[in-house]
């Protein structure tokens, strides 16, 4: 392996002895990984019904080593229903250092693709709100597939400078994260090619736009709250060296000690080093509270009366049509679309609102079209109809494929549930199923 010699120089000076060890590991296959989502389902449900082996990991609760040689992790059925996020193992350490506690309202800072902001959501339970930001628009609609997959219910998706977004929502969220942009080093065995494109000029760059992208997270952050910053990057210019510049860039916030059994200890208590030696290809995390003690902002988004009574009609009607009981939601139009919106969530307009709530739903010639995130993102046992499906059914790969399957059940709209996660949606008439399973994410 041909690694820069400012690099290797840069890393002799942070793992010394360890170099070369480190330098061995090229010749072994990186490390692979999932994370559970509570939101769907538990570990003892969902270890047994994959078809390999895992290992539990030192850095997340629900985090678990798969096979190097598995092929097709996201392809599999469970994967489709949201019961885990692929994630590179050392990636899940940044997120237990927030200290997520039920009710939190959270805000995943750089977010896309999603595995933090879904370890986030796992963790609330259903409870407070996880808020993830993503400035590029396009990675931005992948973060929202993903959510969607998941099953977030309270969630907010945005595209928006970190700038704007943390002037605007200043002092609103428990817990902050900045997973930021960086270059890379923790990503060389498993992707080579970023070694070429691998610069001293690089790091410094990327610790520049690091730093801002902190300082303006620091904004949005309540008195008391924590803040962690984390890059997949062992360059100390890029990772303690801006820990500190922050430090003394933001005098209201303090180190908050780190006693988490993994990694490498940094020359600061409250910051960690993972490499491949400690079980994961690379990360940094860094953990900072904001002196004082205070509770978040609650200067709340009121949404518009824009309901009219017949509209509100159809839409409790269709309500009552798809679940046993009625839930108690909020529900606002966006032109012909129907949204469930998160209780208590901030100011949402001029912040590159993605998605706020879920999207359930869209009124055409005075009836409503389900959307597939209402189905994902309920319990199976809380609609009226449920095709239930055992993990050998071989009608659930057809489903996955987009198309018809038999379903023995009463005519109407009806949830397509694999050993009880909800996976999408149909329509059931005359003992078959027309699928509603989106195009873009069929196998």
């Amino acid at each position: 392996m041909n690694l820069p010699k400012e690099f290797l120089y840069e890393l002799k000076n942070i793992l010394g002895d360890d170099t070369e060890k480190y330098i061995s590991l090229f010749n072994k296959p990186y490390y692979r990984g999932i994370s559970i989502n509570r939101l769907k389902t538990i570990p003892e449900k969902v270890i047994p019904l994959l078809p390999f082996e895992v290992k539990e990991t030192p850095f997340y609760k629900d985090g678990y080593y798969i096979p190097a040689d598995f092929e097709g992790v996201g392809n599999l059925w469970l994967h489709h229903v949201g019961a885990y996020y692929v994630q590179e193992p050392s990636a899940t350490s940044a997120v237990p250092l927030l200290d997520i506690e039920s009710g939190d309202y959270v805000l995943d800072l750089c977010a896309a693709p999603g595995g933090k902001s879904a370890q986030i959501a796992s963790l609330l339970g259903g409870s407070g709100l996880v808020w993830s930001n993503e400035i590029i628009k396009s990675r931005a609609n992948i973060l929202l597939s993903n959510f969607e997959r998941m099953g977030i219910l309270r969630g907010v998706v945005s595209s928006c400078s970190p700038e704007i977004l943390c002037e605007r929502l200043s002092g609103y969220f428990d817990k902050v994260l900045v997973d930021a942009p960086c270059s890379g080093e923790g990503m060389f065995r498993k992707n080579p090619g970023a070694i070429s494109e691998w610069s001293i000029e690089h790091t410094i760059s990327c610790s520049h736009r690091q730093l801002s992208i902190l300082k303006s997270a620091a904004q949005c952050v309540r008195e008391g709250g924590i803040l962690v910053y984390s890059t997949c990057t062992f360059s100390e210019k890029e990772n303690e060296e801006v820990a500190e510049s922050f430090l003394s860039a933001c005098p209201d916030f303090e180190p908050y000690e780190i006693e988490e059994p993994f990694g490498r200890k940094t020359r600061y208590s409250n910051a960690v080093r993972i490499t491949p030696i400690e079980g994961g290809e690379g990360h940094f995390a860094a953990r900072f509270r904001k002196k004082g003690i205070g509770s978040r902002i609650k200067n709340t988004f009121v949404p518009r009366e824009n309901i009219k009574i017949n509209d509100k009609r159809l839409i409790e009607e269709f309500i009552d049509n798809i679940f046993t009981e009625r839930p108690e939601l909020t529900y606002t139009l966006v032109g012909n679309r129907i949204y469930i919106l998160p209780e208590d969530i901030p100011p949402i307009d001029g912040v590159g609102l993605i998605r706020a709530g879920v999207f359930i739903g869209e009124i055409v010639k005075n009836r409503i079209e389900p959307a597939h995130a209402l189905f994902t993102s309920a319990n199976p046992d809380k609609l009226r109809r449920v095709l239930r499906l055992e993990k050998s059914d071989a009608r659930i790969e057809e489903f996955l494929r987009g198309r018809e399957i038999d379903c023995d059940g009463e005519k109407g709209y009806t949830a397509v549930a694999v050993e009880g996660m909800t996976v999408g949606f149909g329509k059931c008439s005359g003992g078959r199923l027309k699928n509603k399973y989106p195009k873009g994410l069929r196998i």
